[in-house]
């Protein structure tokens, strides 16, 4: 009986002692969470050394490529080679030393034009520690959307140039409309040979159910003051007036839009590309809209070689329930989209 008593004391304490230790653990960890959502609630910034990638990535195929004497003679060249750089470096005077820095952001458009919050923040992040030979490259990729939106985006990528730093757009797949307001800051745009641009125009669309309302005995009552306060509308009954006026206004925000994209984009004939049209990358830079043909990829590459290129993103800090949402909304999307090419796989043929 003693005996029983004793391990049964034996198997307490042990299960005493792990409950404390999980409570221990826990409460580290609540402690860390506190303290980071007292640095900031928002998110965090997160910056990623493209130069070591890429070259991670060449030394990996290296070395499942090379045989052992190619390795060990590549290992010999490279220290040779980086021991020559360094004795360079140390003969150059103080302003040469230091390489330029190449800062890389992504801009990825929807019609609210939503990522502009997490822009804003990168590039005054950036601006921050830029000098003049520094460049920003922002890979847009945008089908365009609502004017003030893209306005707002568009005056974010006008700090750039306002601090006198170089601003390259690539485009990969499409700068349309707002995207290419966005785009015509840059001092250099370069788009992917089928890559989508231009759609400098001003669309809207607006549904009507005063018929079916009127067909079921249902008044809608649209009350205002001034006379234009309103024009066409979703339940009452447009007139001609109403419309004209709003063509007006279309009217009125294609001529900001074109003086907008003149101004920034010297020298490109206006009146052939603002009639509403987009065109492929080959085409757009016939027209003047790029001013060069290449991917995102090719360009980092080619600027890797002679500059320090640094991938600068604001994450937005995600709770569990947010992250487990976003993953099952990102399933459907991808299955969605299996389904759309399995029906469309004859488009291109």
């Amino acid at each position: 009986m003693l005996d029983l008593a004793i391990e049964y004391g034996m198997f307490v304490a042990k299960i005493a002692t792990v409950v404390i230790a999980l409570l221990f653990v826990l409460s580290g960890i609540f402690t860390m969470a506190a303290r980071n959502k007292h640095q900031n609630d928002d998110g965090y910034l997160r910056v990623r050394h493209l130069n070591e990638e890429m070259e991670g990535l060449r030394d990996g195929l290296r070395h499942q490529i090379f045989s052992e004497s190619q390795s060990k003679a590549e290992l010999k060249r490279k220290k040779k080679e980086d021991k020559a750089k360094q004795k360079a470096e140390k003969k150059a005077p103080p302003a040469e030393k230091a390489k330029p820095r190449v800062f890389v952001l992504d801009f990825d458009g929807d019609v609210q034009a939503s990522a502009v919050e997490n822009l804003r923040r990168e590039i005054t992040a950036v601006l921050q520690v830029t000098e003049s030979k520094d460049e920003v490259i922002v890979r847009l990729e945008s089908p365009g959307g609502m004017v003030h939106s893209y306005g707002l985006a568009a005056s974010q990528l006008r700090r750039i140039n306002s601090q006198g730093v170089k601003l390259t757009v690539c485009v990969d797949q499409v700068a349309a409309s707002g995207g290419y307001m966005m785009a015509c800051i840059a001092e250099k745009i370069i788009a992917a040979p089928f890559a989508v641009l231009g759609s400098i125009g001003v669309v809207a669309q607006i549904p009507n159910f005063h018929r079916l309302l009127k067909k079921h005995d249902i008044d809608v009552e649209l009350l205002t003051a001034g006379d234009y306060k309103r024009t066409l509308t979703m339940f009452g009954q447009n007139t001609d007036s109403d419309r004209a006026k709003f063509q007006e206004e279309l009217e009125e925000t294609h001529v900001l839009f074109k003086d907008f994209v003149r101004e920034n984009r010297r020298g490109l004939e206006i009146g052939k590309v603002a009639t509403g049209e987009h065109w492929y990358g080959i085409r757009a830079l016939e027209l003047g809209l790029v001013d060069e043909l290449a991917t995102s990829d090719e360009y980092l590459l080619r600027r890797s070689k002679d500059a320090d290129v640094f991938e600068v993103s604001w994450q937005v800090k995600r709770s569990l329930a947010e992250r487990l949402g976003l993953g099952a909304e990102g399933a459907m999307v991808r299955v969605l989209e299996r389904l759309f090419h399995r029906g469309s796989n004859r488009l291109l043929k």
